[in-house]
């Protein structure tokens, strides 16, 4: 069987163009790990959270006992890392990056199972005990409906597509629903997809999905 490429496959969720679209996002797997903090800095959470996150993925994805135990495994590139974004009491000033709070995460197949996530866990455990497993869990989230665009560049200048797609957003009859409230009672937030990896890439020519919720405005 084909090795499943979810960027190549679903286009509409992962390539979107660099004016704004609307989209409805259907429920998906996910690996999570929320952390605070400069995501710059290195000796902060953040790059140890990235770290555990494809540790896990990975295991789920190349250990031969872990795949014994899954119906249905079919084999994939990893998905994108992605991130959900916000500032300590709901600031709004997003240079203020000790203040970050985040969660990041990474799209599983369908395949996987809270069991099969617990079963990697004792995995990395095991083989990397310097990484905290207790950090991660297992989520189905589920988006709805969003609006989304691709930004190219800096995330430093992520302020000039949010602004089209807010204006995007004002045009269709739609509602920023960030800070709304999904039916499992968390929050709504901003999200970015990365499709660039910045050790490899010119800044400039970065590429990062952002994604807003919004709702209808009736």
């Amino acid at each position: 069987m084909e090795k499943i490429d979810y960027k190549k496959k679903y286009k509409e969720l992962y390539l979107p163009k660099t004016s704004p679209m609307e989209i409805l996002v259907p429920k998906m797997n996910f690996i999570m790990v929320d952390g605070k903090g400069d995501p710059n800095d290195k000796e902060g959470e953040y790059p140890k959270a990235i770290e555990l996150l494809y540790a896990i993925s990975y295991t789920i994805k190349m250990n031969k006992e872990i795949r014994k135990e899954i119906e249905g495994y079919f084999d994939y590139v990893v998905p994108p890392l992605e991130g959900l974004w916000w500032l300590e009491d709901d600031d709004m000033d997003f240079s203020k990056k000790h203040k970050y709070i985040w969660t990041s995460m990474i799209r599983q197949p369908e395949f996987v199972t809270k069991e099969i996530f617990e079963l990697a866990c004792n995995e990395v455990k095991k083989k990397k005990p310097n990484l905290d497993v207790s950090k991660a869990r297992f989520e189905v989230f589920n988006e709805g409906l969003c609006v989304q665009c691709m930004h190219i560049g800096s995330f430093d200048e992520e302020y000039k597509t949010t602004a089209k797609m807010d204006e995007y957003i004002k045009e269709n009859n739609l509602i920023d629903d960030i800070c709304g409230v999904y039916e499992d009672g968390k929050i709504k937030r901003h999200h970015e997809i990365y499709l660039s990896d910045p050790r490899r890439c010119s800044v400039e020519k970065m590429k990062t999905v952002i994604r807003h919720p919004v709702r209808r405005n009736v």
